[in-house]
């Protein structure tokens, strides 16, 4: 896992579930290539992004899931 500290200057198209609807807590993933994932908070697009593998992203939405982060 790595970060970067302007998500903005990716050059990624972002989304978000389409379950989060108008909740202000959201992340929202950027495919960067085969095999890195950007995820940032949706509320600060300029702010830092963590770079992840896809296995990492699997876990952490696994772990979310579960409720792990409750």
């Amino acid at each position: 896992m790595s970060r970067i500290d302007d998500a903005s200057t990716l050059q990624v198209r972002w989304w978000k579930s389409k379950a989060s609807g108008a909740v202000s807590e959201c992340v929202e993933f950027g495919i960067v290539d085969k095999e890195v994932v950007a995820v940032r908070d949706s509320k600060n697009p300029t702010g830092p992004a963590l770079l992840l593998s896809y296995g990492q992203v699997r876990g952490l939405v696994a772990a979310v899931r579960t409720g792990r982060f409750r």
